[in-house]
């Protein structure tokens, strides 16, 4: 068989597929993105560089250098809810990810309140990472400084600002250009991560076994202790009474909370399956990307993680506050001229960041338009052909991000607020789907993808729903280590107007009851089409 035939007959599998969930594939998407052109978005979406680098400073003062532990939880619990996604996506292999499989797996209301959570915390979270560019832009091209201040607040916005319009152009541009900003970022992420990660730990303990007095290196013993030992000899316990106190659980509330760390950093799978109609023989390819995503993603970030603990010079100056940003510390210490190289490599790694996040949330805004489900739906379901992309759905992908960090411009906490729910709220949104595919199995589903858990899904459905919840109580939690108590309680605030919004609009409008696509029939399972 040719290609040109080849291209036909997957082309008529999937087509036929998506037709029996009820859609249909001639005015949609283009499938031109490869295994790995999907296994990219996925990872750049999850990021290590952006995730590790944002959160790093804070957990490192929250818990000291055992919060390094925290990605290795974090990665195993997020494992089962990629199986749990794979199996799901196999199944329904439609654009928008979390809606339309709770869409199929509970029901139309489940699956607005679904994807209007999943909608705003996207937006907070796109908004994050832009917010989060400026410093190290600054460090790559001004060097890195120790008392240089931090960007003010109208840089940081002009900074997101760009970096927003950047990933909107390649958004808009198709397919084909997304899947290569995806593979651009991943090599950057590589560099960022790999390479950089393996010549910190190399060089660490080189320095450690040359007694240099400038350079004394650390042990891997300092994963396993909180106890920091200043250039005086003065030791501190980091967490153990600090801002946590015995009362919120000593150490093991510092190590929570700086544990935040692992849960940041990966839940960029769950985009694999949001460009599910862009994929050939999604059934198939998603879920493998999926779990490709996550140890590709597990491997780099853990290195990197472990590689910057071991790297920052003196861990007292960044206990007590002296060193504001202790991965540029480190890595100006380790790389000197070529310092700015490293920091433009960052930069294009949460470029590509934001660029996966936007392409998320604009599947997730038209698959809800197309099914009727949003204001303007008719609006955010077009499709430009030539392109092959929901153009009007990018366009709102980035207007309401770039309006969040406009805010920031006269409510700085108002930000902060959206920024904190948006890993609650991505979290929230991942666990509905886990419980919703639970509930299908105990009245019946029976998946019949191309990937399927058989006599394992009972067990890693209920431990992904038991990781999930966890996750989700701690990442709410309202910790007391804000001077505002608003601030402490920001993610319960946000997280309680979104569900109460959400819930009214739909119970007011009767959202839920538009459009004529299948709800609710995972009992009856879909019939895949080989």
């Amino acid at each position: 068989m040719n290609d040109q035939s080849t291209t036909a007959v997957e082309h008529d599998e999937d087509a036929a597929h998506l037709a029996s969930l009820g859609y249909s594939y001639d005015t949609t998407f283009k499938r031109e993105m490869s295994f790995w052109g999907n296994v990219s978005l996925g990872f750049t979406y999850l990021s290590p560089i952006a995730g590790i680098y944002a959160m790093f400073a804070f957990s490192f003062m929250a818990a000291g250098p055992p919060m390094a532990w925290a990605l290795v939880i974090a990665l195993v619990g997020q494992f089962f809810v990629a199986l749990i996604f794979g199996e799901v996506v196999s199944n329904y292999p439609v654009a928008g990810g979390v809606y339309p499989w709770s869409r199929r797996l509970w029901g139309r209301k489940w699956a607005w309140m679904n994807g209007w959570i999943y909608v705003v915390a996207l937006v907070g979270t796109i908004a994050a990472v832009a917010y989060s560019v400026a410093p190290f832009l600054i460090d790559a091209f001004l060097g890195y400084d120790e008392a240089r201040p931090a960007p003010t607040a109208g840089v940081t916005v002009l900074v997101a600002l760009g970096v927003l319009l950047v990933a909107s152009v390649l958004n808009y541009s198709g397919t084909k250009v997304l899947s290569l900003a995806a593979t651009v970022g991943l090599i950057a992420e590589m560099i960022g991560s790999v390479a950089i990660g393996v010549y910190l730990i190399i060089r660490n303990f080189v320095f450690l076994a040359g007694n240099d007095p400038e350079h004394p290196g650390h042990s891997f013993s300092v994963f396993f202790t909180n106890e920091i030992t200043a250039a005086d000899g003065t030791v501190t316990a980091i967490g153990a009474d600090g801002p946590f106190g015995s009362g919120v659980g000593g150490y093991f509330g510092a190590f929570a909370w700086a544990a935040l760390i692992g849960m940041y950093a990966y839940y960029g799978f769950e985009a694999n399956g949001d460009v599910a109609e862009e994929v050939k023989d999604p059934g198939r390819q998603v879920p493998k990307s999926m779990r490709m995503t996550l140890y590709v993603g597990g491997l780099t970030a853990n290195l990197l993680v472990f590689a910057l603990v071991l790297a920052v010079p003196d861990y007292s100056k960044v206990a007590d506050g002296t060193v504001a940003n202790p991965i540029s510390a480190a890595i100006s210490d380790a790389f000197g001229p070529v310092f700015p190289i490293v920091m433009i490599i960052v930069c294009i790694a949460f470029i590509s960041c934001v660029t996966s996040l936007q392409a998320a949330a604009s599947r997730l805004l038209f698959s809800m338009g197309r099914d009727g489900f949003l204001p303007a739906s008719r609006w955010l379901a077009h499709h430009t052909p030539r392109r092959g992309v929901p153009s009007n759905a990018v366009i709102t992908a980035a207007v309401f991000p770039a309006l969040a960090i406009l805010l920031s411009l006269f409510a700085e906490n108002a930000l902060t607020a959206l920024i904190a729910f948006g890993t609650v709220g991505i979290y929230i949104g991942f666990q509905m789907v886990v419980l919703a595919a639970l509930r299908a199995r105990i009245k019946g589903w029976k998946p019949a993808g191309k990937f399927k858990l058989g006599a394992w899904a009972y067990p890693i459905n209920i431990l992904a729903l038991l990781w999930g919840v966890l996750a989700i109580v701690n990442i709410s939690f309202p910790w007391p280590v804000n001077d505002n108590t608003f601030l402490d309680w920001a993610v319960l605030i946000v997280l309680l107007i979104v569900l109460v919004i959400g819930f009214v609009y739909m119970l007011a409008t009767k959202a839920h009851l538009r459009g004529d696509a299948p709800a609710g029939d995972a009992s009856g399972a879909i019939k895949t089409v080989v």
